[in-house]
């Protein structure tokens, strides 16, 4: 069903493509709609720009309805280091936080940087478990973490969240989704997550410059964010006292083309329908994990899980990467091996000839 899709991104028809826990593709429609855009503002100037304030309501909108999230705790920001920052600087200093070793440097930092009291869990097939231990003897009141691990995909069961804020409610659950967010469905309103942020460039598919975060109310009550702007007030300068806590994350303008990119993302995703994507994505992380795992090339971390995402970081040395690269296979050098990452207009196909071309050189 999805290979009526790839004719949409053109580096598809020369390369075989395993990077998008890099850099998601910029598609046909995407394109068309961008050039568009900037056609409008050629032509049209000021009137054009002042217009298309309704085009950042409407991605405020679309994606509330797409993650499943009260529009009016949506927070539209350029990307989710920038949003997670002007979140922190609104928690109280004694909170003591939960972070996974070794995770995203924009997850972990702004935390380290901060003086917060921080206790760490390993990042193993036991990652939910070792997470659980640490917050019944450790006394957390925030958990941080990425849902997918950037270096070896390591998906982290939304389940186990969603029980894990039942049995500890006072717990404060921050997730970054940019490696999950575009690959698997996400009901926000019905998970355990409390603010889930994500910036829009990889698995969404929307180009650089726009992300999102997504706010339970109840964070409200844990956050006195001081982040505020002309824009936060949507230009009136009587509402400085009313500022919504969602438009503190909104300062200054916000550019109709990045955000506009994301709302037609987002619409190209809905027409696709998230729940054939993610079916597409767990089959080729199925496929995958049996060919990397009958090479040897797996870490026991990722083969004893129940669940993984498309990203794998296989063993390889330098000759191996430059091997795939002489193959039109583009990935990314990650840790101490070669991450591999695929997205629904791949193929298993494309994993076969993955397979292929690393059983010439082994």
């Amino acid at each position: 069903m999805m290979l009526k899709y790839r004719k949409s991104y053109p580096v598809l028809n020369h390369t075989i493509y395993a990077n998008t826990a890099a850099f998601g593709l910029l598609g046909d429609e995407l394109l068309e709609w961008r050039q568009n855009h900037d056609l409008d503002y050629l032509i049209g100037g000021s009137s054009m720009k002042i217009d298309s304030l309704g085009l950042i309501s409407g991605a405020r909108v679309m994606v509330g309805e797409f993650f499943k999230c009260n529009k009016d705790l949506v927070a539209l920001v350029p990307n989710f280091s920038l949003g997670l920052n002007m979140l922190l600087e609104g928690l109280d200093s004694k909170e003591h936080i939960l972070l996974l070793e070794n995770d995203y440097p924009s997850v972990n930092w702004p935390f380290e940087n901060r003086g917060f009291q921080i206790s760490y869990a390993k990042i193993d097939e036991r990652v939910e478990q070792n997470i659980l231990e640490k917050v019944k003897t450790n006394s957390i009141t925030v958990l941080a973490l990425s849902l997918v691990q950037w270096i070896n995909g390591i998906r982290v069961d939304l389940d186990f969240l969603r029980s894990l804020k039942e049995e500890y409610p006072q717990l404060l659950i921050i997730a970054d989704g940019t490696q999950f967010c575009g690959a698997f469905e996400m009901d926000f309103e019905n998970s355990g997550i409390d603010v889930l942020g994500a910036s829009g460039y990889k698995w969404l598919l929307a180009g650089t410059g726009n992300g999102f975060m997504l706010f339970k109310d109840l964070v409200k009550r844990r956050f006195r964010i001081k982040a505020i702007g002309f824009n936060s007030a949507n230009a009136v300068i009587a509402a400085k006292n009313t500022i919504p806590f969602n438009k503190h994350f909104e300062p200054g303008h916000l550019d109709s083309l990045n955000f506009g990119s994301l709302k037609r993302a987002l619409e190209i995703l809905n027409a696709i329908g998230m729940k054939e994507i993610t079916a597409h994505i767990e089959n080729l992380s199925n496929k995958a994990i049996l060919g990397f795992n009958e090479l040897g090339l797996l870490n026991k971390d990722i083969v004893l899980r129940n669940q993984h995402s498309t990203i794998f970081n296989i063993k390889g040395n330098d000759l191996l990467f430059n091997h795939l690269i002489d193959e039109n296979v583009l990935c990314s050098r990650r840790g101490e091996g070669i991450r591999l990452s695929f997205h629904y207009y791949n193929t298993v196909e494309d994993i076969d000839s993955i397979l292929e071309i690393i059983r010439k050189l082994l």
